[in-house]
């Protein structure tokens, strides 16, 4: 069952932070990525740990989650195993190289 993922281009998503700062972010990176360069306030979780840690994201399973990797294509697949799992989530298009 393929589902549609819904995507945010980087303009539309700092648009969206400048009306909402709490807006929920998962970085699906590794952890050196994501030190080097991130949008603030955003969560870790490297997509290999997701299904070991998606309990992690439980408080905002009733929130959106936009989500974000190097280029789209981790964030994509992430997308899809927490949209299978229940959650709303958004994918950042083009991810960090375009933030």
């Amino acid at each position: 069952m393929s589902q549609h993922i819904t995507a945010i281009s980087p303009d539309e998503l700092r648009e969206r932070m400048a009306a909402n700062p709490d807006m929920i972010l998962l970085d699906v990176r590794q952890p050196e990525e994501h030190a080097e360069k991130s949008i603030p306030n955003s969560i870790l979780i490297p997509l290999g740990e997701i299904p070991t840690r998606i309990s992690e994201l439980d408080p905002y399973k009733n929130q959106e989650i936009i989500v974000y990797c190097r280029s789209g294509g981790r964030s994509s697949q992430a997308c899809g195993y927490l949209m299978e799992h229940g959650y709303n989530v958004v994918n950042l298009t083009g991810g960090m190289l375009k933030w």
